[in-house]
């Protein structure tokens, strides 16, 4: 396998894997580890990317092969930060709008999320207790 790395692995379906890895990119600081070309439709049926130390996996949909697109519902990712002022910021810019604000939480941690141009819902999760 391509580096895969963490012990459970994302892998979404979204409406154009290959604008989505570039949006991960500037807003999670994403690196591509490995794409296939794109069809003629301009869809690919992999892309491999490390997000914040763990492997997230891309494809577009392909309802000819019985893979119609769907909307993202009922999960969230969620990348455990250090700074979650700066990683909420650098996905604000890239273009993410805020669904919950981050907030102080009961377990400890400063919270909130965001969804991105492609549906799927990222929280940010900051430890404040030890």
């Amino acid at each position: 396998m391509d580096d895969v790395k963490g012990g459970v692995v994302a892998y979404l379906q979204v409406d154009g894997a290959t604008k989505a890895a570039e949006f991960y990119r500037r807003a999670f600081d994403a690196q591509v580890v490995a794409a296939h070309p794109v069809d003629d439709k301009g869809r690919t049926m992999h892309v491999h990317l490390h997000v914040n130390g763990s492997s997230v996996m891309l494809c577009d949909s392909y309802p000819e092969f019985g893979h119609p697109s769907e909307k993202p519902q009922a999960f969230n990712i969620t990348l455990m930060v250090d700074d979650i002022d700066a990683w909420w910021q650098s996905a604000i810019d890239a273009g993410a709008e805020i669904v919950m604000p981050i907030e102080q939480m009961f377990w400890g941690a400063r919270y909130g999320q965001l969804r991105d141009p492609f549906g799927v819902v990222w929280a940010m999760n900051q430890p404040t207790q030890s």
